[in-house]
């Protein structure tokens, strides 16, 4: 079976057993993302939800909130467009990877990873298997 990304999400794919086994996927978040960012993320959200595993919206959460802060902290707590022009074109290491704030339409421009569904230990997992870097919304590209 190939998916889009939320089939196998982080936070179920427990609870769909070995028939998600060899599942590939692309989607710009896994769990298992090999960094030490992603390690400390994995580990500080568990501990905060009672062990549950972050998927792809907890990380954009994550993201997200970084923008506003750094944008806050650069402009000094001004709003408007000071803190709009302040999130334009940041670049910082995420727990999915490398991403960027596109500084013409606001959109972050991310890799997207090729992952298969493998149990490691007595627990299900995206493998990322491949990658595909610098994605761009192409409905918004100029």
């Amino acid at each position: 079976l190939i998916a889009e990304g939320s089939v196998t999400d982080d936070d179920i794919i427990n609870g769909m057993g070995d028939v998600a086994v060899g599942v590939v996927s692309a989607h710009h978040y896994s769990a298992a993302h090999n960094s030490p960012l992603n390690k400390k993320f994995v580990d500080a959200f568990g501990k905060a939800n009672g062990g549950a595993r972050p998927n792809f919206m907890a990380v954009g959460a994550y993201d997200g909130m970084r923008v506003i802060y750094e944008a806050a902290k650069a402009t000094k707590g001004q709003g408007g467009d000071a803190l709009l022009n302040a999130m334009k074109g940041q670049v910082f290491e995420s727990p999915r990877g490398q991403i960027y704030i596109d500084a013409q339409t606001r959109d972050v421009v991310q890799s997207i990873y090729i992952r298969r569904v493998a149990r490691v230990g007595d627990q299900l997992w995206n493998q990322e298997i491949d990658t595909v870097t610098d994605v761009k919304d192409i409905g918004k590209s100029r």
